[in-house]
């Protein structure tokens, strides 16, 4: 899935360098680097858990956090931002022991990303003692695998599995999901109305969207797209969010999960068209899992009124 390197130590410089091609598109792998709900899931050597206090995404913004080791000891953090250029290039200042400025880069290459990261030691002293007292170099190779991990991650234990037959060709379901001018009038629960705010059906490329109730009830939801298979798959990332599109937690649950991966598929006989949605939590915790897997009979009621207003649409749709 992805070019492994390991890092590169310079001896007529003190840097080191690592670099990998990511099967992920730019945008999601700039979320992943630069969102404190994702970052503190996989950042550090392997073991290593990060509590963030602080991450003030613009240059000469500040990110404070705490390393937590594996064996308990906590390794207090505070880095500066010094340049941003979205989504193209991330500079940063480690500012106390081993001190470095870290530059990363991401480099579009279709829906793959080349991920490039350039640690630069302000001196050769600093540096040795990095790689010698410190593992560095390990340390590095360790941080990007578990990013890499992070960003690849399916759902664990039971998904939620809905298929539906529509009486339409694949063609026109597919649109249905795919085209904002469709989607605002279907998608979400039944009875509530839908506001897009913002549409990028492309891979890392975002849905964000209001549900109004009857009873003004309002709230945000997010897909992230993963990966698009033109007439064939969709997969996206589903969260709640706030109006900027962040991801936060569901208005209804403290232990629903924040992400919740889903793949989309169509299938076509006799000019009707099987669609199915399955799916489960990613990132999350055994409780979050046990919860989701406790919301299923209500899941499938919810996108039972969905899958009807699909209908709707769809005989709408072929007038």
């Amino acid at each position: 899935m992805e070019t492994k390197t390991e890092p590169l130590i310079r001896t007529d410089v003190p840097e080191m360098v690592i670099t990998r091609i990511l099967n992920a598109p730019r945008d999601l792998v700039f979320r992943v680097w630069t969102e404190p709900e994702h970052i503190k899931h996989w950042w550090g050597p392997n073991g290593f858990t990060n509590t963030i206090s602080k991450m003030e995404f613009r240059p000469g913004g500040l990110w404070e956090f705490v390393m937590h080791g594996p064996d308990g000891t906590d390794y207090p953090n505070v880095n500066e931002f010094v340049e941003i250029v979205r989504p193209e290039k991330i500079v940063l200042r480690h500012g106390h022991e081993p001190v470095f400025t870290m530059t990363v880069t991401f480099e579009e290459m279709g829906d793959k990303t080349k991920l490039t990261i350039r640690n630069q030691f302000e001196s050769a002293a600093v540096f040795e003692m990095a790689v010698k007292q410190f593992g560095a170099a390990e340390g590095l190779k360790q941080n990007v695998e578990r990013m890499e991990d992070y960003i690849y991650e399916k759902p664990k234990g039971r998904e939620l599995i809905i298929t539906r037959e529509l009486n339409a060709p694949k063609e026109l379901v597919y649109k249905a999901w795919t085209q904002k001018e469709h989607l605002e009038k279907w998608w979400g629960p039944k009875g509530f109305e839908i506001k897009v705010s913002k549409f990028d059906f492309q891979p890392g490329g975002t849905f964000l969207y209001s549900m109004i109730g009857a009873d003004g009830t309002e709230m945000t939801g997010l897909f992230v797209y993963r990966e698009i298979l033109p007439g064939e798959k969709v997969v996206f990332i589903n969260s709640f969010a706030d109006k900027d599109g962040k991801t936060v937690r569901a208005p209804f649950s403290a232990n629903w999960p924040l992400e919740v991966y889903n793949e989309l598929t169509f299938s076509e006989k006799d000019g009707k068209t099987t669609a199915t949605l399955k799916g489960g939590p990613i990132h999350a915790t055994e409780e979050e899992r046990k919860t989701f897997e406790g919301g299923f009979d209500s899941m499938n009621e919810g996108f039972a009124g969905t899958f009807e207003q699909l209908e709707e649409h769809l005989l709408k749709m072929e007038q």
